[in-house]
């Protein structure tokens, strides 16, 4: 699983807690054989000299040195212990990142990240995805909330204060750009990007043109209704496109 850099949370971003697949690092001060590196097991402990396991989930990392000093005290093998504890990857808090990036996936943070770091980190959006992204969020309670976001915006105007901090356990999902299509009479039928405001005449010059046979007169356009029906009209030439619509270019009759 690709991890953003390993970096522990400020206090104002509050105290990691350890969790399930963190892999955490543990010296004695004066007890070099205790020396140990372990990952957390499914249920948050881990197995630790001398004393067997112990239960780390869901602790501070001062609160799982003091977990470890106290067991290594009240057992009696070590007198007034001194633990470090260093985690060395973070498994247990992870963002999930869909779509058309360049390297979707699971990815582990630290701490909360922002969106822009989070898509950086995947590779930066693929030649295939558009401008909008919707993040998915859950509260405490486990409520899901969506929340869009265009990341051409985002860039343009370099307004910082739009960018999106997430946290272990949120979703973003970078959507395909739109398309439209064209078939007929043109020289290179097939599918295009559709940018804002294109209407059916750019769209023509996208297709390469009209082929000898073709006619500007009589063009059609199939567009598909939220209900999932197609209607077909009679474009205009200055008639705006939508995604998904075909346009069809016929032959002239003369």
């Amino acid at each position: 699983m690709p991890s953003l850099p390993a970096q522990v949370p400020s206090s104002s971003e509050g105290e990691y807690r350890l969790g399930p697949g963190d892999v955490v690092r543990i010296s004695v001060y004066g007890q070099s054989d205790l020396n140990t590196e372990a990952e957390l097991s499914a249920d948050g402990s881990i197995n630790f000299p001398l004393v067997g396991s112990v239960m780390l989930g869901g602790l501070s990392k001062p609160e799982a040195e003091r977990a470890i000093a106290e067991r290594l005290s009240t057992g009696g093998f070590v007198q007034r212990p001194h633990v470090n504890l260093l985690v060395t990857q973070y498994l247990s808090r992870h963002v999930s990142v869909m779509g058309e990036v360049n390297r979707p996936g699971k990815y582990s943070i630290s701490r909360p990240v922002y969106l822009t770091d989070l898509l950086a980190m995947a590779g930066g959006v693929s030649p295939k995805g558009g401008d909008t992204v919707t993040v998915i969020k859950k509260d405490a309670d486990g409520r899901s909330s969506r929340r869009q976001v265009d990341v051409k915006s985002l860039f343009g105007a370099a307004d910082m204060s739009k960018d999106i901090m997430l946290d272990s356990g949120d979703i973003v999902y970078v959507a395909p750009m739109p398309v439209f299509y064209i078939y007929g009479e043109v020289r290179q039928p097939g599918a295009y990007p559709l940018a804002a405001e294109i209407n059916v005449r750019q769209a023509l010059s996208l297709g390469g043109g009209l082929t000898p046979r073709g006619s500007e007169r009589g063009i059609k356009v199939d567009r598909r209704a939220p209900d999932g029906s197609v209607r077909t009209y009679q474009a205009r030439l200055s008639d705006k496109l939508q995604p998904n619509d075909v346009v069809q270019v016929p032959e002239s009759l003369f």
